[in-house]
């Protein structure tokens, strides 16, 4: 998967493997093959790191996880427009390329920094890090992460955020978190989007997913909601200002909230980055035995 899809090497990391780079070698002095685990080492790093920006300023970072087109761009739309005067908020968004959705969002009104990840199916820390330099988080109260649109890869990895809300649209079908367990099962709130279109869908049930849901993650919280017709806004609306709310409790007795990030994701890219490594080794000693 990795060395297909580009996931493990990003644009926010990739300096940690160029020539003076601390993982461009492993420790006996060789060029470094199996790097992935200390990748992910130094994002989990990293992650911390940005949560104490976070932290140490009151923000609450939320990141949004969805297939592409569920809606997530048109829910901070209307997050934007209803919770105008009340919270600050600014948005991290993630795209393999354009600024479409960064665009969209500083037209309302609020700072956007677009990351565009190249082959990266997924943000990682490093590059979240890159981001909050363009922002005066003395001036958030909300942060939202807008992930790329996928879901397998963005539930493995700690950006430093605090929450995980993951969105399926009635398009994308009602099975989606029985075929998709790792990002479902992360997410402590799943928002069933579109459901205006719940009347034009008939193959859509809306307790099968809730049922799905419930049997994978910790969280029991599912909303239903249309960012078009508004319906379901508000409870949407009331679940961010109680987060809010408990966010910044426990950052006054010295706690702090951290995301159910799924390791069995990562474990993948670790199993398929050492079967790599093996099959390169094996053909390696073949040739040179030819030789």
């Amino acid at each position: 998967m990795c060395d297909t899809c580009g996931c493990n090497i990003t644009p926010g990391n990739k300096h940690l493997l160029e020539t003076d780079g601390r993982l461009a070698k492993t420790p006996d002095g060789n060029q470094a093959i199996d790097v992935l685990q200390s990748l992910l080492h130094e994002n989990d790093h990293q992650a911390q790191h940005n949560r104490q920006h976070f932290d140490t300023r009151g923000v609450l970072a939320i990141n949004l996880m969805s297939s592409p087109g569920s809606g997530k761009t048109a829910l901070l739309e209307k997050t934007i427009e209803l919770l105008a005067g009340r919270f600050k908020i600014a948005v991290v968004e993630g795209d393999l390329e354009t600024e479409n959705d960064a665009e969209r969002i500083r037209a309302k009104g609020v700072p956007a920094v677009q990351i565009t990840t190249g082959s990266a199916c997924h943000l990682d820390a490093h590059m979240v890090h890159d981001g909050l330099h363009q922002l005066d988080l003395d001036d958030i109260d909300i942060l939202f992460i807008e992930n790329v649109g996928n879901l397998v890869c963005p539930a493995s990895f700690d950006l430093g955020h605090h929450l995980n809300v993951t969105l399926l649209s009635t398009t994308e079908g009602d099975d989606k978190p029985a075929k998709y367990p790792v990002m479902f099962r992360a997410a402590d709130l799943m928002m069933v989007t579109k459901v205006d279109l719940l009347q034009v869908l008939d193959d859509f049930s809306v307790e099968k997913t809730t049922r799905h849901f419930r049997e994978l993650a910790k969280s029991e919280t599912v909303m239903c909601l249309s960012s078009k017709s508004g319906e379901g806004i508000s409870d949407w609306l009331n679940w961010l200002e109680d987060q809010l709310s408990e966010h910044r409790a426990a950052l006054k007795n010295g706690e702090t909230r951290r995301p159910n990030i799924q390791s069995e994701g990562a474990a993948k890219h670790v199993a398929e980055i050492s079967h790599l490594q093996h099959a390169h080794s094996h053909s390696h000693g073949h040739k040179h035995h030819h030789d």
